[in-house]
């Protein structure tokens, strides 16, 4: 079961899903979902996403869905309650190099490859203005995150220093 979306009929897995959709739709693209939303459900710019869900769903249709939403199962094709979700925002980047997620409990103090498969990495840009922006934005973000790593390491050497003046 689940719900068709009243605009446009996608289906939707439940009440939230069902909102988040009409208000990232009308966010982004306007149009038929804004309107209806102005329509059916005024005030839904100002509403938390529960607040919005319990409205959206007494005016949807919940229907029976043949296929299973992408959302509820693993990538083997496994289900996964919520219960079994971290919560995160994003969950492991899948196995590393020893078969294993990195998501055991380890920090990220360290320089290591993290064995991230290559289907999570961005697509190549496909002209070279492109290029050079991103290529710029790596390097500003490395030479940033080397001024933190050197000003943390500096706060944590004056901390431990012995004082002259006791």
């Amino acid at each position: 079961m689940g719900y068709a979306c009243p605009v446009c009929e996608t289906p939707q897995s439940d009440a939230r899903h069902l909102a988040n959709h009409l208000a990232f739709t009308a966010l982004i693209r306007g149009a038929d979902h804004e309107a209806w939303l102005d329509d059916h459900v005024p005030g839904w710019d100002e509403e938390g996403e529960a607040e919005l869900a319990a409205r959206v769903e007494t005016l949807a249709e919940e229907t029976d869905f043949p296929q299973v939403f992408e959302d509820t199962v693993g990538t083997a094709g496994e289900h996964q309650h919520d219960g079994e979700r971290s919560g995160r925002l994003f969950e492991d980047d899948g196995p590393g190099v020893d078969g294993h997620g990195h998501g055991h409990g380890h920090g990220h103090d360290h320089d290591h490859d993290h064995g991230t498969p290559a289907r999570n990495a961005p697509p190549a840009p496909r002209d070279e203005e492109t290029r050079a922006v991103l290529e710029e934005a790596r390097d500003l973000t490395e030479r940033m995150l080397a001024e933190d790593d050197s000003e943390s390491e500096t706060a944590d050497d004056a901390g431990t220093e012995p004082d002259d003046n006791a």
